[in-house]
């Protein structure tokens, strides 16, 4: 690097997916691996959204090096179960189904607290209790980071809010139905991050209520970019793009559980897979225009963008079908009342709450592999300037 040359800016982006995220830390882990293992940030700048926004901050809210903090995030998904995310018992089930239904006869909106089908209580106390917040402040200040983002949706506007903490340098932005607000990250906004719709409760942030980042967060790489980053680490959660030992379709009529799967699918696997398609074109279509021509077209500010995405290379809904019974029977119960089961074809909705420690712990072994399987690119997208 020259003596005047700015230092490449790595920004991390995780997809949202509730337990899919697991994902996440197994890729993460074959890149700590693959790094030196002094290395104290490879990422300077941070994004996720949803389950991914939990990731982020357990990333950039420890000290250390990278390498102990992926250990140390881990070691909390080997131990993890449904019932340190979300209230198992079942009249807690039941008693917020019955709120639900009750809220019908208010105008549709709850009285007092914002009411969902689970209760994600555990899940604020066992990340209240892992986030050093006041970490991040600090190590933006040293300048180990350069920024933090964690995106939600706001249910009063129906824009995606994107929170972020960042040195100076970083101004908010407005596009479209898109907001970046600098604020003092807290475990209200994680909270908001990860509130998937109808499941858990909305969250209020000041005069507004924010739900799950990835309902609609149309470009989910574009919080990394608008913070500075040069290029871009992407690791998903997509049901196996490549359509290999994909499930046989189902051909009976669709149940409430596999509707609710295919609009969740579309929040978290399909907007981050549509970035990526545009990423992809935009990164052709510099490639093949003169500066001139630029110019000529009016696309100067327009600059290639050098990405690395890793994607599961397992159909995770076909992995979720072995640990169904991992889940405690009043959630089992649940989603085979909706029809979240493999015969009711909503395998995709119950794999979004399958936090149990066989399943999450397969998903960890498959980033890592797939992350492994990738080292030499990896090593090359660090590598290059």
């Amino acid at each position: 690097m020259g003596k005047h040359d700015k230092p490449v800016k790595v920004g991390l982006v995780l997809s949202g997916g509730g337990a899919r995220a697991a994902y996440h830390v197994g890729v993460l882990k074959a890149v700590a691996e693959t790094l030196p293992k002094d290395v104290k940030n490879p990422f300077p700048i941070i994004c996720g959204t949803s389950a991914g926004a939990i990731n982020t901050l357990a990333i950039a809210g420890r000290a250390g090096p990278f390498s102990l903090r992926i250990k140390k995030l881990e070691a909390i998904w080997h131990q993890l179960d449904a019932a340190k995310v979300y209230r198992t018992d079942l009249f807690g089930v039941l008693k917020n189904s019955f709120h639900m239904l009750v809220s019908f006869f208010h105008s549709g909106y709850a009285l007092g607290k914002p009411k969902a089908l689970l209760d994600n209580t555990p899940l604020r106390e066992l990340l209240d209790n892992y986030v050093r917040f006041r970490h991040i402040r600090e190590a933006i200040n040293s300048g180990e980071l350069d920024a933090v983002s964690i995106t939600a949706m706001s249910y009063s506007t129906g824009k995606s809010v994107t929170f972020f903490e960042g040195s100076d340098i970083h101004e908010p932005w407005s596009v479209s139905r898109q907001l970046g607000l600098r604020t003092e990250l807290s475990i209200d906004h994680l909270m908001a991050s990860s509130a998937i719709p109808f499941l858990f409760p909305a969250i209020q942030i000041k005069d507004q209520f924010f739900g799950d980042g990835a309902v609609r967060q149309l470009k989910p790489i574009s919080p990394a970019l608008n913070l500075g980053a040069d290029k871009v680490f992407v690791i998903g959660v997509s049901d196996s793009p490549n359509g290999k030992n994909q499930p046989p379709p189902i051909n009976h009529s669709p149940s409430i559980a596999q509707i609710v799967g295919h609009m969740l699918s579309s929040a978290f696997i399909d907007s981050i897979e549509s970035d990526l398609e545009t990423l992809k074109n935009i990164n052709r279509l510099t490639e093949h225009l003169s500066e001139s021509e630029r110019e000529k077209y009016g696309l100067t500010d327009l600059k290639p963008v050098k990405f690395l995405a890793i994607l599961p290379s397992q159909p995770i809904d076909k992995i979720a079908c072995d640990y169904l019974d991992e889940l405690p029977g009043s959630i089992r119960m649940f989603l085979r009342l909706t029809g979240a089961t493999a015969r009711g074809g909503g395998v995709s909705t119950a794999s979004y709450l399958l936090f149990s420690k066989g399943f999450c712990r397969k998903l960890l072994e498959l980033g890592y592999q797939d992350g492994l399987a990738q080292r030499q690119e990896i090593l090359r997208f660090f590598e290059e300037k």
